[in-house]
């Protein structure tokens, strides 16, 4: 779905991402290639690390667009890790939006799957998920 900005008239493409309990609503509108994550940028919110912002625009990258869209982002819950993993997916949701053919190639490089792995809860009568109390046969 594309709408347009109703401040510029210039079109944006929406995509949302989760992972683990970290959530992004990820916006791409035709730019420089600027990465703003809840009103900061990119490198100062993910703390100048290369990791993280290599894994957001990974999608773009493998399209060839990294300098033509500006991804505006606003992330809730999780740590960095998960936000940036969810980005990663928002962005490529927003990519197939703004072209059908993008699906292709973001699917063969798994952009597109949702990495369903959670914490485990915690049982009664163990320490931690799986982690028993020590035992002792006598």
């Amino acid at each position: 779905m594309q709408a347009v900005d109703t401040n510029s008239g210039r079109a944006m493409y929406w995509g949302t991402g989760r992972r683990k309990s970290a959530v992004a609503r990820v916006r791409l509108v035709p730019g420089s290639g600027q990465l703003i994550v809840n009103g900061k940028p990119g490198d100062l919110y993910f703390q100048f690390n290369a990791n993280y912002l290599g894994v957001i625009k990974a999608p773009l990258e493998t399209l060839g667009l990294e300098n033509e869209y500006d991804i505006l982002v606003k992330a809730e819950g999780g740590g960095i890790t998960g936000q940036a993993d969810s980005i990663r997916l928002g962005v490529a949701r927003a990519l197939c939006q703004l072209d059908p053919d993008n699906r292709p190639p973001l699917k063969t490089e798994g952009y597109l799957t949702r990495d369903p792995r959670a914490k485990e809860r915690k049982k009664y009568g163990l320490h931690k998920a799986r982690k028993a109390p020590q035992y002792s046969k006598r």
